[in-house]
């Protein structure tokens, strides 16, 4: 499948970048394989300004923020999900520039009653990147509204790459900031319990309903086409489910092997994510009862496939 994705972009690190009138950016230097170029912490508005996505606690990108800022009024501090790369400067930047913190909610706000449910019963591991500590001073609930001086933002709630993930919808501009649901890079990690494959797609179909925005992504380059990237995601991830079933068809397996026999086009440092990948998608298809799985439920068990159910 043809990628959509940017990856030449190359944005200067610590230094605010003007995207349209009144939005800038200013990309954080924490790159990585996971990463990209860094995260994605926007300023939008001229004078009482939001500041989206403050990014990983890293006192050159504090520094970085607050010089873009150049002592114009923060009204509100916004995340999109309580991840380690996105949410520790916020309470940091909320004392220094007395402005609240909005989020959905705690890392774990807005679970699934299944994934609550496996988080409690079963051994999945996870938890890699959870920023544990990350409260709000207001809470979002999916269509709110914030606004300050010449803009308004509408909170759209995105589960499925974190459960508590928001995007925030910049109508007038018919922009999204769109976070780790959709990156500007590559399609995101989702890892159980914390991340959920069943909720991931169904916020791709909610964005779907959402035609001719483009995305401002936490990592990567600006999406112009927004639709066109938001279904991709969708069949690329309805296409990894067609293969991890016939690959159980052929022989049962643990998600390692899985990404061993399906993920043959990235590198081995990468295999540990793509695993995570897999079993969000087993978890997913067990849930559908196509296939099950010997011994316990965890990171590592052999699944195989319900063969009264399976049909290609």
């Amino acid at each position: 499948m043809q990628t959509p994705f940017d990856l030449t972009h190359a944005p200067p690190i610590g230094m605010a970048e003007t995207l349209a009138p009144g939005l800038q950016v200013v990309t954080a230097p924490n790159a990585s394989p996971m990463t990209f170029t860094g995260t994605r912490s926007y300023i939008l508005g001229d004078d009482d300004v939001a500041l989206i996505d403050p990014g990983p606690l890293d006192a050159a990108h504090e520094t970085a923020l607050l010089a873009a800022l150049g002592g114009r009024r923060v009204g509100h501090i916004l995340v999109t999900h309580a991840h380690v790369d996105h949410s520790p400067l916020a309470q940091r930047l909320s004392q220094r520039l007395d402005a609240p913190v909005l989020g959905f909610g705690p890392a774990h706000a807005g679970r699934s009653p299944l994934m609550a449910q496996l988080a409690s019963a079963a051994e999945l591991g996870g938890a890699e990147g959870i920023d544990a500590g990350f409260t709000q001073h207001k809470t979002l609930a999916d269509g709110d509204i914030i606004a300050g001086a010449g803009w308004a933002l509408r909170a759209v709630h995105t589960p499925g790459h974190l459960s508590n993930h928001l995007c925030f919808a910049w109508d007038d501009a018919r922009a999204l900031f769109s976070g780790d649901h959709v990156m500007g890079w590559a399609s995101t990690l989702i890892s159980p319990p914390d991340g959920d494959l069943a909720a991931f797609m169904q916020s791709l179909e909610r964005l779907e309903s959402m035609p001719g925005y483009r995305y401002f992504p936490g990592h990567g380059a600006p999406v112009t086409d927004g639709l066109a990237i938001a279904r991709h995601l969708a069949a690329h991830r309805r296409n990894r489910a067609d293969q991890i079933l016939t690959a159980l068809a052929a022989h049962p397996a643990t998600p390692a092997e899985l990404v061993a026999r399906i993920y043959t086009d990235i590198p081995p440092a990468l295999h540990g994510a793509a695993a995570r990948n897999v079993l969000a998608h087993l978890l997913d298809e067990l849930a559908k009862g196509r296939i099950a799985h010997r011994g316990a439920l965890k990171s590592d068990a052999v699944f195989f496939i319900q063969s009264q159910h399976f049909s290609k």
